[in-house]
């Protein structure tokens, strides 16, 4: 094969000038407070393994113990054969610790969103989403033929006024990250809950980076507000504080059973294997009964922000585990970044895609995050 996709090295030779590139480091050890980089040994500031719960002991033994017994994998999509009858079990351990009536796995947190989103909504509806939304929620925008309005980034008055002048539609939606997780905000959700309640809409939160770290036992951003019960849609990931593997999303009987048969990354996805699914209830079972867990994450935290602040880093107004340093652009990023990994800290740099130019507030047309080139840290 001789042709060569010239348009495709262009554009990389343009993101190599903006140091937009990426050189993706490899690990070269379990993950933990430290880890193998280039053959040293450095201390990670850079992965979501808020918990530690990638390397516990008792997810291993889960992981190793279901193998063993049903092998490596599924063999098939969750609606032929390969719903096995732990995959029902952690369905049922996730609504519980959701405090919901029934919750659904999909392959990962992005295809949960993109599930929902593009299931539930039809030319008759509206979403409205937060400007600093997920990428997974923004593509699961583009993937529905209803309209779409963004609002100002955790601007309730925003929000009211879209409310307001959305009153025709059939269902409106609106979606919100419960951690924002470029710059580790909490979103505002009673009163997002409020004016849905005014309005009579609908309220979907993507609850990523809280599982496992905000609210009783790491329930999330609906827990954390006391708000169980008046959210109709909870999605959550298994791949950050769970420490494994998947996305889900915890909801109404009839909003899960509605999925399981409109869902297409559910429909057309072979099922988790019996490593991960057993890992990921042993997950909930250990946050429910190890609290000191989440007790260290928040007291690492408050020590790392406040020696992060007397060193006179710039920060965000970050009121979780990510605490994101803004350089100001990417060049000094990337070189900050080396830097630190010369030094024995692997504090990964994260620059604005080029795959997400904003085209206008009110479409998603391209992604409509706008932040600036930072490291990202994670205590």
């Amino acid at each position: 094969m001789t042709k060569e996709f010239e348009f495709l090295k262009a554009e990389l030779e343009r993101m190599k000038e903006n140091h937009t590139w990426q050189d993706v480091k490899q690990v070269e050890s379990m993950q933990g407070p430290s880890v193998t980089v280039n053959h040293k040994k450095v201390i990670q500031l850079s992965s979501n393994n808020y918990l530690g719960f990638t390397s516990h002991p008792r997810l291993i033994k889960a992981a190793q113990e279901a193998a063993q017994q049903f092998g490596a994998g599924t063999g098939s999509v969750r609606t032929i054969a390969g719903t096995f009858t732990m995959h029902q079990e952690l369905e049922k351990k996730l609504a519980a610790f959701k405090k919901s009536e029934a919750a659904l796995v999909f392959q990962s947190g992005f295809t949960t969103n993109q599930g929902v989103l593009s299931s539930i909504l039809s030319k008759d509806d509206i979403v409205i989403s937060d400007e600093l939304n997920h990428a997974s929620i923004i593509d699961g925008i583009r993937l529905t033929k209803a309209d779409k309005k963004v609002y100002q980034h955790v601007d309730m008055s925003d929000l009211e006024k879209v409310l307001r002048k959305s009153m025709n539609y059939r269902m409106r939606l609106i979606v919100t990250d419960g951690v924002f997780s470029m710059d580790g905000n909490i979103a505002p959700l009673p009163d997002i809950v409020e004016l849905a309640e005014k309005y009579d809409a609908f309220v979907m939160v993507d609850d990523a980076h809280a599982s496992g770290v905000l609210g009783e036992s790491g329930r999330g951003t609906v827990n954390h507000f006391g708000l169980d019960g008046r959210v109709h849609i909870q999605v959550g990931t298994l791949s950050k504080a769970i420490g494994v593997l998947g996305g889900y999303v915890a909801g109404s009987k009839v909003l899960i059973d509605y999925l399981r048969h409109k869902g297409r990354p559910f429909l057309f996805s072979t099922s988790h294997p019996p490593a991960v699914t057993a890992a990921c209830m042993e997950a909930i079972d250990v946050l429910l009964e190890e609290p000191e867990h989440m007790e260290r994450l928040w007291e690492n935290t408050h020590y790392f922000k406040s020696r992060l602040i007397q060193m006179g880093f710039t920060l965000t107004q970050s009121q979780t585990p990510i605490l994101p340093i803004l350089i100001g652009n990417e060049g000094a990023a990337k070189q900050f970044s080396d830097q630190l990994l010369s030094q024995g800290v692997f504090c990964t740099k994260h620059c604005f895609p080029d795959c997400c130019k904003r085209k206008s507030q009110n479409t998603y047309d391209y992604d409509s995050r706008a932040h600036q080139r930072r490291t990202g840290s994670g205590a």
